[in-house]
């Protein structure tokens, strides 16, 4: 590896980046295999309670900060639910939530469009798996004087974290589900986080159960989600 030169532009310190590069015939490879792997993930409801360790979530977390954000601001924040007690708590609130969409929120289309999935309002995932990763965007930050600072493209940002944090999962060998009960407050008030930050998304992360089953669904093809624009 390339020892990193630096070089001062406008007072601020820039280093010279070496990423790794392959030939043609390697890059394909590495994308076919990637693709083949990732398209392995799959969103699961059915956990096992096995512990899994700290570190790797750690490390997970790691991953999912990253992820590029708007001006480098980061504005995430990543809250790690362990404690039984508060799982309960959470899983209790989000049901309430889920009980009311699925009995007069969502509209037939929306619950038609649910059927292949099989859910309802009943959430035992989220007492089951060991953690729950809460992830709240960050409005603005706010400094240890009190001022406000803007953020930038926060929900392109955690977005983007979000997809990382879910492939880091993948590659642990641990399950999740992106969980979005609506409305979302209670989780802020659960956890009494500040202000200036939004619940995103409810995570639940662990290992699958020793019998999991998820739908059988096939991914839009490349035709359906793609649009090329070669030279003529």
């Amino acid at each position: 590896m390339k020892e990193a030169t630096i070089r001062l532009i406008d007072g601020y310190e820039f280093i010279s980046y070496h990423p790794e590069q392959f030939s043609n015939e390697e890059t394909l490879q590495h994308s076919q295999e990637f693709y083949r792997w990732l398209d392995s993930r799959r969103s699961v409801r059915d956990f096992s309670d096995k512990p899994v360790p700290r570190k790797a979530i750690e490390n997970i977390l790691r991953s999912a900060s990253t992820a590029p954000s708007g001006a480098h601001k980061q504005p995430w924040t990543f809250c790690v639910v362990a404690d039984p007690a508060l799982k309960k708590e959470i899983r209790m609130a989000a049901e309430k939530e889920e009980h009311d969409s699925y009995h007069g929120r969502m509209n037939e289309e929306w619950l038609q469009d649910l059927k292949p999935l099989q859910t309802d309002w009943k959430k035992p995932f989220l007492e089951i798996a060991p953690y729950l990763i809460v992830v709240f965007k960050k409005a603005y930050d706010i400094l240890p004087s009190g001022e406000k600072r803007n953020n930038y493209y926060v929900s392109e940002s955690v977005g983007i974290a979000c997809g990382f944090l879910l492939a880091a999962i993948h590659k642990a060998g641990l399950v999740a589900l992106t969980h979005t009960p609506n409305p979302m407050n209670f989780l802020s008030k659960i956890l009494k986080r500040p202000a200036n930050e939004r619940p995103f998304l409810l995570i639940p992360v662990g290992y699958p159960a020793k019998e999991t089953f998820v739908p059988k669904l096939k991914r839009k093809v490349l035709e359906n989600v793609v649009e090329f624009y070669d030279a003529v």
